[in-house]
């Protein structure tokens, strides 16, 4: 099948596949309009949609380097609480230790 595709239904999205423009007869050859080339314009959409198709990997990249940071916190926040709460729980036993000798020494 050889479908050409219309202007609104191109048979192929592709700009090098595509079928190229030609000049129609009522338009006069020195028209104001000029003759540009696509290459240039084909590799700089090349690389946006690249660099478009690596900005969600970035993004995600960025949310769990954020994720990582914030569970390290949350663990350094934890074994501080936990270090805090044995400093207290060692100086109590410490006191208890004073006073049983304390006691001892004075019988």
């Amino acid at each position: 099948m050889n479908a050409v595709g219309t202007i609104d239904r191109p048979f192929t999205h592709d700009p090098q596949k595509q079928a190229p423009m030609t000049s129609s007869l009522s338009e006069p050859s020195g028209s104001a309009t000029p003759v540009v080339t696509t290459m240039g314009a084909n590799d700089s959409r090349q690389n946006r949609t690249r660099e478009m198709q690596l900005i969600p990997e970035a993004l995600a990249r960025a949310h769990m380097n954020e994720r990582m940071r914030e569970a390290n916190a949350e663990r350094r926040a934890v074994r501080l609480v936990a270090a805090r709460r044995m400093q207290r729980r060692a100086e109590r036993v410490s006191l208890r230790a004073r006073r049983a000798l304390a006691m001892a020494v004075m019988q």
